[in-house]
């Protein structure tokens, strides 16, 4: 049983992170933590230049509230929000924050990642914790 899990979460219709938060909640002991973890990629800089002013700060408010929605719903849940790149921003989220425990979602991969998808394939190879993978 695991006291601080970490579940990446991606706001993709086709992906939804319902399936991990109830491992998540399966596995965890009474007063656990769990974090829902969003990651925003960092855009390039030329790209910036064509949005609002405020579009980022827009939009990282719109995902907490969607996330801090999903976090109501799980015991013991709080939701974060943190930009850079995905799999390094969850594996230092994880070591930083000292969680036993990630679980992440892979899709269906294509050819070029074979079995795991590309975030969750580093998220596994490359955690210092146990990793439980939800398809």
């Amino acid at each position: 049983m695991y006291t601080n899990i970490l579940v990446p979460v991606v706001l993709d219709p086709e992906h939804p992170p319902t399936a991990a938060l109830e491992v998540a909640e399966a596995i965890s002991e009474d007063g656990a933590r769990i974090t829902l973890l969003h990651v925003i990629e960092e855009l390039p800089g030329y790209a910036t230049s064509y949005l609002a002013a405020d579009f980022i700060e827009k939009s990282r408010a719109d995902v907490k509230a969607t996330l801090n929605s999903m976090a109501s719903g799980v015991k013991g849940g709080e939701a974060m929000v943190v930009t850079g790149h995905s799999a390094r921003s969850i594996l230092e989220w994880a070591e930083t924050h000292s969680n036993d425990c990630i679980i992440v979602s892979s899709h269906k991969p294509g050819i070029q990642d074979y079995f795991l998808g590309g975030t969750a394939a580093r998220v596994v190879r490359y955690a210092q914790c146990a990793v439980h993978v939800v398809r």
